[in-house]
């Protein structure tokens, strides 16, 4: 490809590379959407579709009675490259020539025919899928030479580069009958002195020639600007292209878009790269602007200075086509370069905070610290004074009374006869109770019952008129009560073997046995008849030994999650589990994917579709019970936040909450994740995609030990790898 330099096709193939990319305005362009109709727009039915493949409805999308966008699952059996590779054979041989966009990087192939665009996707995973979208207007509409080769085109502003393969008179004389087929017209200088005061058509290209074209087609507000196209002949015989906007057309003075990591940008930025924030040490971007040099440089002479830096002499360098300029501030010094390629001038920036600076802002955080620390514990000790005062003054309406045992009592133990909200677990050995006495006065009485029915009491440092712990022993079973004043009232917590064994004594009486047989043989019809709960966020059998729900993810400034996850542990068959989940999530519209069911006698797993995104349900045994896992994905918040992984691949993003920058390997990639990345403040952190499977990492922080690991990651989820302080990785699962 080539970018241009006063006149002078030269070669720009070096590709910028970072952690974030993001498009951040186009240019004026030709029309708008909503003008897209369907004379160009191609019905990608038309379109070659690999044997075999399934077309997924839900995914189909039509416009003025087309389809425009359509995927289609590749069966197992086709290799899936060679189905690619055969679909854009057959694409070139129906008129399709692919292209690819300036400084993009997408995985998507574009092609164009005439005014039709296309793009066609491919991923290849557990189920690999091929997607057409014909939803690609051609707003500024220029030719292709036949057979060239080295496309580079964006058709909204436009910009075309590429090599042709015939000779200059051929190629020129090309050019002159097509670009006039399609509506371009040769400007006149007349004509462009009256709008641009400022063009200048006459000028000489070495070993090549220059013509500029203007259209009748309007966009929203302004008429299509006018296009350059250069030609130049080449060493091999072929013949250098590209089709530009006129320079002279271009912006002369840039406005200012939203800062990003507290540096400026213009509002014709087309994409942008970089890392750090404003609070970081080192900050860099990497712009592609869409304007001409001298602008872009006028546009960040004055922000910098509007920002209060100074630009310095030294070291600068000014030509036409590069340019280096160093600013200061009282905290930082910045270094800006500026260069060409395409049709854009790309923008370097780099900042660093001065050692001053940085001793200051060390010193100013170690005052904070110290400040916090010395507000908290004053602050406690405010909290601790207050609560004795309250607590005394309840303590005060305790009755300190001598306390009697309560009658027909059926625990395994004494009651105070002013026992409250009285709970016994005789299977665990728990007993929990309050009382309106004191602290004493209970703990005077359990010790007076208990050593009356020869229990021997062991002495207990935690005895004081808040709280007392008491420790009973006989006959080689214990048990023991903590006694704690909880506002108005005591709290009395009792446990140990000694509750269970009384409890199993009180179970063999006469009777008891048949009574317990009775209630077991229920117990067990009721677990094989399972009841949902009604207050659990997933479906989940109120019989029940255990229960826990996480959430991982959460989109910016709210509280929607990516995933959620519900464990719990069913004390019941597996297939009576298993027909429970199938009847409670089918009443929620989850829809089931036999496909991709797998049911064997001690092992589970079933995938769903359901109205918020795709689940996932695994049962399993284990000690007699069947452990349920149900995991929800929500793709739209996913989607939000940008952590949405292609299909068949998985994402994986960098955090780091230590205080010095980390360099993490991993699939043959080393990638710098700057002090803070991932925190509430900082920009997004770096983003990777990879194929599932184990990847092994390395981890290296200034100052300490390379760590080196393995992450498992599973195709269409997404995990976060947390580098903390230690510089030891922490893997989460967030999709």
């Amino acid at each position: 490809m080539f970018g241009t330099t006063r006149g002078t096709l030269v070669p720009a193939r070096k590709h910028l590379f970072a952690f974030a990319l993001a498009v951040i305005a186009g240019v004026p362009v030709a029309a708008s959407a909503d003008d897209y109709t369907g004379d160009a727009m191609v019905d990608v039915r038309t379109l070659p579709r690999p044997e075999g493949a399934v077309e997924k409805t839900a995914e189909t999308k039509t416009h003025h009675d087309k389809t425009y966008r359509l995927t289609y699952d590749i069966p197992a059996s086709v290799a899936v490259t060679a189905a690619a590779a055969a679909t854009k054979k057959s694409l070139a041989a129906d008129g399709w020539v692919q292209y690819v966009r300036p400084l993009e990087s997408t995985s998507s192939l574009a092609f164009k025919r005439g005014r039709q665009g296309l793009s066609m996707s491919v991923w290849q995973g557990k189920q690999s899928t091929l997607s057409y979208n014909s939803y690609i207007p051609i707003y500024a509409n220029v030719p292709f030479p036949p057979g060239a080769v080295d496309i580079f085109y964006d058709e909204r502003r436009p910009y075309l580069g590429c090599i042709a393969p015939n000779g200059f008179d051929a190629t020129l004389d090309f050019f002159r009958k097509e670009m006039e087929a399609i509506g371009w017209r040769p400007l006149e200088a007349a004509e462009a002195a009256a709008r641009w005061p400022n063009a200048q058509l006459s000028e000489t290209v070495e070993n090549g020639v220059r013509a500029y074209y203007s259209h009748d087609a309007k966009n929203d507000s302004d008429q299509q600007r006018p296009v350059m196209l250069t030609l130049q002949r080449r060493d091999d015989g072929r013949t250098g292209v590209e089709i530009r906007v006129a320079p002279f057309a271009m912006p002369e003075k840039l406005e200012a878009a939203d800062d990003v990591s507290g540096l400026p940008i213009p509002k014709t930025t087309q994409s942008l790269r970089g890392s750090g924030d404003s609070n970081s040490v080192d900050r860099s971007l990497d712009i592609g602007v869409v304007a001409e040099l001298p602008a872009t440089l006028a546009f960040y002479r004055r922000a910098f200075a509007a920002r209060g830096w100074t630009e310095e002499t030294r070291g600068a360098v000014v030509t036409p086509d590069n340019v280096t300029l160093n600013f200061s501030s009282a905290e930082q010094t910045a270094t800006l370069k500026f260069s060409r390629r395409y049709d854009m001038t790309m923008v370097n920036i780099a900042t660093q905070m001065k050692e001053a600076a940085l001793a200051a802002r060390a010193k100013a955080k170690k005052e904070a610290d110290a400040k916090f620390l010395s507000d908290a514990a004053t602050m406690a000790k405010e909290i601790i004074a207050a609560d004795e005062v309250r607590r005394v003054a309840q303590a005060a309406k305790l009755s300190d009374a001598p306390l009697r045992t309560l009658a027909d009592n059926s625990k395994p133990v004494p009651l105070p006869e002013n026992a409250e909200e009285v709970k016994f677990e005789a299977a665990d050995g728990r007993l929990d109770f309050y009382s309106p006495s004191t602290v004493r006065a209970v703990a005077a009485f359990y010790s007076g019952a208990l050593k009356a029915q020869g229990w021997k009491e062991k002495p207990s440092p935690i005895n004081h008129a808040a709280m007392a712990v008491m420790e009973f022993s006989k006959g080689g079973k214990s048990m023991s009560f903590t006694v704690m004043q909880m506002g108005p009232r005591v709290k009395i917590s009792g446990y140990g073997s000694a509750l269970v064994m009384a409890d199993a004594k009180m179970a063999a009486k006469p009777g008891a046995a048949g009574d317990q047989a009775a209630g077991g043989a229920a117990a067990k019809a009721a677990v094989q008849n399972l009841e949902a709960d009604p207050d659990a966020p997933f479906p989940v059998p109120t019989q029940r030994s255990a229960m826990s729900t996480s959430a991982s993810g959460k989109l910016p400034g709210s509280d929607a999650r990516f995933r959620r996850q519900l464990d719990a542990s069913i004390p019941a068959e597996l297939s009576t589990v298993l027909a429970f989940y199938r009847r409670e999530l089918g009443k929620r519209e989850w829809k089931e994917l036999a496909e991709r069911a797998v049911v064997q006698a001690d092992r589970v797993e079933l995938a769903f579709t359901s109205p918020d995104g795709p689940a996932l349900l695994k049962l399993g045994r284990a000690k007699d019970e069947t452990s349920v896992s149900l995991v929800q994905k929500y793709p739209a918040v996913a989607a939000k936040a940008d952590m949405m992984p292609r299909p068949g691949q998985a994402k994986l993003m960098f955090g780091n909450h230590g205080g010095s920058e980390a360099a993490v390997t991993i699939n043959k990639q080393t990638i710098k994740v700057a002090a803070g990345a991932g925190g509430l403040q900082s920009p997004k952190p770096p983003i990777l995609e990879l194929p599932p499977g184990k990847h092994r990492y390395s981890v290296k922080v200034a100052g300490q030990p390379t760590r080196n690991d393995t992450i498992e990651v599973t195709a269409d989820g997404a995990w976060a790898l947390v580098i903390p302080p230690s510089g030891e990785a922490l893997s989460l699962q967030m999709y």
